[in-house]
This record gives C-alpha cells, sequence and structure tokens, in this order.
C-alpha cells in the first residue's frame, strides 16, 4: 500500500456515457480499448442514481466516487484501499473549479468549448496520479492564469493557445 493517497482516473463522461475528458495514471486500463469498457462499465453501474450529490461505489477492486450536474457525468477513482473522503474531496475540487471556470454554466457544449481549461483543470488536481490540490478556487485560478498568460512560452501554453498564437504571428508576417 502507498503513502501517499493516489488516484488511478478522472472521467467526465456526458449523460451518454461517452467522453468529455478522461485521465488515467493507472496502469489497470493499458488499452484504449479496455478504458472505453471500463468507463462504460462505470456508467452502466452508476446511471440509475440521481447523484446530485456525492455518491460512491466499488467496481473491479477500485472505489469510485461520483457526482451527475445536467448532462455531465464526474468520476474519480481509487484503489480499493484508498481513503473515500480524499476522493471525493478529489472530486469536489473537480466539479467546484469545472462550474467556476464554465461560470456556473456546467453543461456538455459550455464543456466542450472549454474543454482545454478543463483538461488544465484535471491536470491542476492530479500529476502522475499524485493529489496536487482540491481548493476549487486555487485551481481555477491556476488554470485561468494560464489561460491569460500568452506570453508564455509555446511549450507551456495549451494547444489552443499555441494555434492561436501562430495565426497571430502568421497575420503579421503576411501584413508586413
Amino acid at each position: 500500500m502507498d503513502l501517499c493517497p493516489s488516484i488511478k482516473n478522472i472521467l467526465l463522461l456526458d449523460s451518454e456515457g461517452k467522453r468529455v475528458a478522461v485521465k488515467y495514471y493507472a496502469d489497470d486500463w493499458p488499452s484504449n480499448s479496455l478504458k472505453e469498457t471500463f468507463e462504460k462499465t462505470v456508467f452502466t453501474k452508476t446511471q440509475k442514481t440521481s447523484a446530485r450529490t456525492e455518491e460512491i461505489t466499488m467496481l473491479e477492486n477500485n472505489i469510485i466516487v461520483y457526482k451527475f450536474v445536467q448532462d455531465l457525468h464526474f468520476y474519480v477513482t481509487g484503489g480499493e484501499d484508498e481513503n473515500e473522503l480524499i476522493l471525493f474531496s478529489v472530486l469536489q475540487g473537480f466539479f467546484d473549479a469545472v462550474g467556476i471556470l464554465l461560470r456556473g454554466n456546467v453543461e456538455k457544449k459550455e464543456a466542450l468549448e472549454n474543454l482545454d481549461l478543463i483538461l488544465l483543470c484535471i491536470d491542476e488536481i492530479v500529476d502522475g496520479g499524485i493529489i496536487l490540490e482540491t481548493d476549487a478556487s486555487s485551481i481555477a485560478s491556476k488554470v485561468a492564469t494560464h489561460s491569460i498568460d500568452s506570453g508564455a512560452p509555446l511549450a507551456e501554453q495549451t494547444i489552443s493557445q499555441a494555434l492561436a498564437t501562430a495565426r497571430e504571428h502568421l497575420t503579421r508576417s503576411l501584413l508586413k
């Protein structure tokens, strides 16, 4: 058993069980098809609950905590020996940070339009399975700082920021 709590994956699925944003940290699912099968199994097992508040379930020796809002389903998975309260704090931090970043409009369409922010949000919460942050306002402010910082080196920019920067440079070079 590890001394440091760890997360196996963070899943954000839509109301049909399809991926919106997912990040895996454990090698329990080595192929993409195994990951998709796991997501489908998790969704099927949890879809009959309303989960407006946090819920918990066990599946394949994993503890899964989850919460639904509108047409989005938030999941955090840990090993069977993980502390459920820690998993809940990760779930709540993710859920609340997404709410802040989407300005309270937490639904699939808005999430897809701001997918870069959601992926950055996941990266701010967990790195390599290790929990970095669970405070929603800290997570959201770090993500907002990243998304505003267009002067950052290309390696530190999101793909959409990098494309915007490249487009801007191309436009300037064509106008000269």
